[in-house]
């Protein structure tokens, strides 16, 4: 149990710093961050939990993580529905969270949430769906690739929180960048609309990313003999 609400605390941390950088701080915020902020806070937000969590669980905080990380061979089955679980319920109470705060802007708050989306005017659905797998295989082979028992690093939380970050600073013009089905639920639920009719996308993408990434680990192609 304390595995899975860890999990919860660290998806938690991850989404509510991530989406906040949007909705306060944003391209129009008081600062305002723009992409190269947004993306170091949703990577900066990943380094925190990582060391704050990660003894604990491992801190996937992803879905497309925790199904890679079994397909690797470094999960029991047992425990991929209850990390989705926990994921998710974590991306949602920060969505809650950010959402209560947001209430009480002077004016009413009328933006939305941090969520992911593709504009169909500019990019279609193809392009979406292959930019977020490309993402996610990108972002687990990494994961994968640092926490190996034969490549651990005490910068592993670091080296995947810059990633993180980096995807981000490409992928945002896009989708907004999700590669976490997580990440995604939690915005869509409270900003509804297209995010919502959009929302599949961020789901399946991603674990097919994640999924691929796992199999790859899994034959070792990329480890040393």
């Amino acid at each position: 149990m304390k595995t899975y609400l860890a999990e919860v605390l660290g998806t938690f941390l991850l989404v509510f710093i991530g989406t906040a950088s949007v909705v306060t701080g944003g391209f129009g915020g008081a600062l305002p961050l723009g992409q190269e902020g947004i993306g170091l806070a949703f990577g900066i937000g990943l380094i925190a939990a990582a060391y704050a969590i990660g003894p604990i669980s491992g801190a996937h905080l992803n879905p497309a993580v925790t199904l890679g990380v079994f397909l690797a061979g470094r999960l029991p089955a047992k425990d991929v529905i209850p990390y989705w679980i926990a994921q998710i319920i974590g991306a949602i109470l920060a969505s809650l969270a950010l959402w209560i705060i947001v209430s009480g802007q002077t004016g009413g708050h009328t933006g939305g949430f941090g969520a992911n989306g593709w504009d169909e005017t500019k990019w279609g659905m193809s392009s979406a769906f292959l930019w977020e797998l490309i993402g996610t295989f990108t972002f687990v082979t990494v994961i994968l690739g640092v926490t190996a028992e034969k490549h651990s690093t005490a910068f592993a939380g670091l080296v995947i929180g810059l990633t993180l970050a980096g995807i981000h600073f490409a992928m945002i013009p896009v989708t907004g960048t999700s590669v976490n089905p997580a990440r995604s639920i939690g915005p869509a639920l409270f900003t509804g609309g297209a995010a919502l009719s959009q929302l599949w996308l961020f789901i399946v993408a991603p674990l097919i990313g994640g999924a691929i990434a796992g199999v790859v680990a899994k034959a070792r192609i990329f480890e040393k003999d």
